[in-house]
């Protein structure tokens, strides 16, 4: 009876630890005004974070949380990285979040046509970026990126990108270079035969002219078209956007004809073929667009007003469209 007794007594005082253990794991955490943001360092162990997020006053237990961790073999899980805790968790669902790697993520979007200007002033106001970049040259930028380039614009993919919290620009600006290169590559290898483009870069440039140029998505391949029958017959492209990235800050939002008949390296009023660079940063469209164009004689088209474009094959009909749409006429 008595070794029973014992038994009994022993069973009980490992059951107790248990069941306060289990209630423990399940039971919400008092966590004031979600969302809260901690980070876990490389290398930190179960009781450095569990000692963490106790001072932060997330775990009032913070041995419950190590001995949890211990108990199902994670202790040497825990993955580095910044966490939000949005709600009140509790500790089992946090020690799932670390041991998952589930990180709070950033997001910065960079916008089909704008220009590289754009886009840097949009990620040095990131606040959840380290702006390693800051005071550099676009030249240095490219050069600590290990891009081969000399002239930033055009080089980078437009869409949204997400990023740990508190990670550098640097590799938000390499991911954006690399995911333009690539999907140059994939539409320069299923080109339309016959193109006037001697590398991947010249059509690069007439993309984001395109970009520039279009105010309705569908329309891309036709304005396309237009650009390609121009470079293939010697016409010069003749498109404002271009004109007006070649006055740079100059621009004050008004295209006069002073600005069309003044000569610089992108004025494709008074200069042939592509302008030297790109325009702006163009969407993945845009690019299949440019190698892409749509079969069609067209020559000229001018602005409905509406972000449409009346496409017309001779002179004499894009007269009567301008003078319609651009002056009134009927």
């Amino acid at each position: 009876m008595i070794v029973r007794g014992l038994y009994l007594c022993l069973a009980l005082l490992l059951a107790a630890p248990a069941a306060w253990l289990a209630y423990y794991a399940h039971r919400p955490l008092e966590v004031a005004d979600p969302p809260l943001e901690f980070t876990v360092e490389p290398g930190s162990s179960t009781r450095a974070v569990a000692r963490q997020l106790h001072e932060e006053g997330v775990l009032p237990n913070p041995w419950g949380f190590v001995a949890l961790a211990v108990l199902l073999d994670r202790a040497e899980r825990l993955k580095a990285g910044s966490y939000s805790l949005e709600r009140r968790y509790t500790p089992m669902e946090l020690l799932d979040k670390v041991t998952r790697g589930d990180v709070a993520m950033g997001r910065i979007t960079v916008v089909e046509g704008w220009t590289f200007r754009q886009m840097r002033e949009a990620v040095d106001r990131h606040p959840r970026l380290v702006h390693d970049t800051l005071g550099m040259s676009d030249a240095a930028l490219l050069a600590a990126i290990g891009a081969a380039e000399t002239h930033p614009e055009g080089l980078f993919l437009p869409e949204t990108y997400h990023f740990d919290l508190d990670s550098s620009d640097l590799q938000l600006y390499k991911r954006a270079y690399r995911a333009k290169k690539e999907k140059l590559a994939e539409a320069w290898a299923a080109r339309a035969p016959g193109l006037p483009y001697r590398s991947p870069y010249e059509a690069l440039v007439m993309a984001s002219i395109i970009e520039k140029e279009t105010g309705v998505p569908e329309e891309r391949p036709l304005i396309a078209a237009v650009f390609v029958n121009r470079l293939r017959l010697g016409m010069r492209l003749q498109t404002d956007p271009t004109v007006i990235y070649g006055m740079g800050q100059r621009f004050d939002g008004n295209l006069r004809k002073d600005d069309l008949l003044a000569d610089t390296p992108y004025n494709t009023y008074t200069r042939g073929g592509l302008p030297p660079t790109p325009i702006a940063l163009p969407g993945e469209a845009a690019i299949l667009a440019a190698l892409n164009p749509e079969p069609s004689r067209a020559l000229y088209f001018v602005s409905m007003g509406d972000g449409r474009h009346v496409f017309s094959y001779t002179l004499e009909e894009h007269n009567r469209a301008v003078n319609r749409y651009q002056r009134g006429g009927r």
